[in-house]
């Protein structure tokens, strides 16, 4: 079985293909075809609460062309779902509406909390029994879920994200609510707290750390790397450290938002698994699948 997942965040669309391979007792996912392309809806958004008329032409393309690999692809369920950017705008709605009336294509708009389940279903099986908050930094916002014991305690979704923070659209009431949720749920009760980290940023991060998907830095080191990044020009990140423009200009923003709520949290290591959104979407659609008897072992 194939699946396919589409995740319209605020920095860019990315787009997955993976086929299902059945084991018995269990499955494994094999990716097909991976896309991400730099549409940041989030600065048309953060700065006018619209999606700007260029940005909707460029994003009706890029969903003409994704449903066209699905169709080569031969995809047998498939899901998109879209993110802070997209339920902030004025005319969201208005362009989900558009895109169904073109393409046939159905666009999900997704609150914080549904963000936060779908990347639980990616991260649960790289968590032990002990305390951990996994810090999610997208474009438009941060979300973060608390674990201990193997169970899910708490969940926040913060209108503080890369994007908005690059181009000053955060407030410090925003910061403050963070840290308050932080001291009170996580810092008061639980010691000892592994971070987990998600978003492209972290795993950018932890790819210059030279370490892989499932290892520990500290947030020592975390720091570190930020500063060394933080020395360097825009275009030394694109052609020295081979990152991307629209990864260049966000990745200080976001390693803050990290390095702060570790610090509020008295976390002192991060592991990223990295997996984010669209995996969720992908354990989703299998588990659906498998419940509607679609597939079988």
């Amino acid at each position: 079985m194939k699946l396919a997942a589409v995740d319209i965040g605020s920095n860019a669309i990315r787009f997955q293909v993976t086929t299902v391979l059945q084991r018995a007792p269990k499955a494994i996912f094999k990716k097909l075809e991976y896309v991400r392309f730099p549409l940041r809806l989030g600065h048309d958004v953060f700065t006018t609460n619209r999606i700007s008329d260029s940005s909707k032409a460029k994003f009706i393309k890029l969903m003409r062309t994704y449903k066209l690999l699905i169709e080569l692809y031969e995809v047998n369920d498939y899901m998109f779902c879209a993110t802070s950017a997209m339920r902030e705008s004025e005319n969201g709605e208005e362009l989900v509406e558009e895109v169904y009336r073109e393409l046939g294509i159905k666009i999900n708009i997704i609150d914080g909390k549904r963000e936060a389940e779908f990347i639980n279903k990616a991260i649960v099986s790289y968590l032990g029994v002990e305390n951990y908050l996994h810090i999610d930094v997208g474009g438009g916002s941060t979300e973060l879920n608390l674990y201990s014991a193997g169970k899910k305690i708490k969940t926040q979704s913060f209108k503080v994200g890369s994007v908005r923070v690059l181009e000053h659209h955060d407030l410090p009431v925003m910061w403050a609510d963070m840290e308050d949720w932080v001291r009170k749920n996580v810092r008061s009760k639980y010691s000892n707290v592994i971070s987990v980290g998600t978003g492209g940023n972290i795993s950018k991060i932890f790819e210059l750390a030279k370490r892989k998907a499932g290892q520990v830095i500290s947030l020592k080191k975390v720091k570190n790397i930020k500063e060394m990044v933080n020395a360097l020009s825009i275009e030394q990140r694109i052609f020295d450290l081979q990152m991307n423009p629209d990864r260049a200009d966000v990745i200080i923003p976001a390693s803050n938002i990290y390095i702060k709520v570790m610090e509020w949290s008295k976390s002192k290591k991060i592991m990223v698994p990295e997996v984010g959104l669209k995996d969720g979407i992908l354990m989703h659609l299998f588990e659906k699948n498998l419940k509607q008897k679609r597939i079988e072992f």
